[in-house]
């Protein structure tokens, strides 16, 4: 990997030490190009005719999302965010009164408040699935839920934003591949700085963004499809005409590929910039790119620990390129603000969008700090030196 050369392509580098990249990372340059160089034909053509003049390079988003996810181009869906996408998938499950959706207690807040919505309208039932003393998913108490109750769904965040654990999908998916159970997967946080194969994970749905450790554009989401999901007839609740065509007064036939959950209306500049993002990732190699965001996150922990008042609260056996603290004797509004007054950029989470697992750890917020590929450890010095003036 040639730090140097990914940092000349990254204009912001030169500008910030960005340390939010759950939050939404630094774009390439040949991103932002990508995004400008669509708009800059529209502008000229007329939206409608640059669409149909680059068809060719459309399509290339859904082979290029189909080589970062290892399926096929029919198996994905461009959406405007994550949570769209999610929603979406969502929106395919004909959930009926009494119906059981298995949750873990790490599921990104977003969902609990969706699933929340359908308890009270369809009056669904949510049980949550036990944490495992370590903090990943319990396999044993998920392999005992899903015989006892027959799930409708079961929804896992793969990396949850409220820490840097990792869930332990392949086990997940060994249980859940000969159930009827229908797996709902978040990729929100681990598109981009681990590795994802959508069609071994067993998941029917893999929901994702492009503006985290994609370095995408934001309002660019993805969906991903199985063919178990498209052969079964799962379709959005809100199909449009780019998803079916209306063939009768009251007939419509769905598309036979996942684009049946997009819509006709699509900002084709943001996925000019997400296919950017996708090669530019493919090209750097995923495998290096979670290689050395492991090299980071083992320098910052490791530097952390030193500091008087810190306490890391990251659980689990694997974990990712997002490391959470809490520290003494200040708030968070404080904290982000005293750090980006030293050109520094990080996140906080509040309890809001982790009540269960701040609830746990006994703990109200957390400092969120998540490096990626482009950082260096020089920035991380940086960032302790500034730290220890709080």
């Amino acid at each position: 990997m040639d730090t140097r050369q990914i940092r000349k392509d990254t204009a912001g580098c030169e500008d910030i030490i960005h340390l939010n990249n759950a939050g939404a990372a630094l774009m390439p340059a040949s991103v932002a190009n990508a995004i400008r160089g669509y708009i800059t034909i529209e502008e000229h053509m007329g939206g409608y005719e640059a669409a149909n003049a680059d068809r060719e390079k459309i399509d290339d988003f859904y082979d290029y999302a189909a080589r970062l996810l290892h399926c096929n181009s029919r198996n994905i869906a461009f959406t405007t965010n994550a949570t769209d996408s999610y929603n979406r998938a969502l929106s395919a499950i004909p959930f009926c009164k009494g119906d059981v959706v298995l949750l873990t207690e790490n599921d990104y807040p977003s969902n609990f408040l969706a699933f929340i919505s359908l308890k009270k309208r369809f009056d669904i039932e949510l049980v949550q699935v036990k944490n495992s003393p370590g903090g990943e998913i319990d396999l044993q108490d998920l392999e005992a839920k899903l015989k006892q109750y027959q799930p409708r769904l079961l929804s896992v965040s793969h990396i949850p934003t409220s820490s840097g654990l990792v869930q332990p999908l392949a086990e997940i998916a060994e249980l859940i591949k000969d159930q009827e159970t229908i797996f709902l997967l978040d990729a929100c946080q681990s598109l981009g700085q681990i590795e994802l194969d959508a069609v071994k994970s067993h998941a029917h749905f893999v929901s994702g963004t492009f503006r985290k450790f994609l370095r995408g554009p934001r309002g660019a989401g993805i969906l991903y499809v199985s063919d178990k999901a498209l052969k079964a007839g799962m379709e959005p609740l809100f199909i449009d005409l780019r998803g079916a065509e209306w063939i009768d007064d009251y007939v419509y036939v769905p598309r036979e590929d996942a684009k049946r959950f997009e819509d006709w209306e699509t900002a084709y500049a943001l996925m000019m910039g997400a296919t950017e993002a996708i090669r530019y990732a493919l090209e750097v190699g995923i495998e290096h790119i979670e290689a050395r965001n492991q090299e980071l996150i083992r320098y910052l922990k490791k530097e952390l620990v030193k500091l008087p008042g810190i306490q890391l609260q990251d659980r689990g056996a694997r974990q990712c390129s997002i490391v959470t603290f809490s520290i003494e004797n200040t708030n968070e509004v404080e904290l982000k603000k005293y750090l980006y007054g030293n050109g520094i950029n990080i996140s906080t989470t509040p309890r809001a969008a982790a009540i269960i697992d701040f609830r746990e750890k006994g703990i109200d917020w957390v400092a969120r700090v998540s490096p990626h590929y482009y950082n260096t450890e020089a920035e991380i010095d940086r960032f302790i030196s500034v730290l220890k003036g709080i």
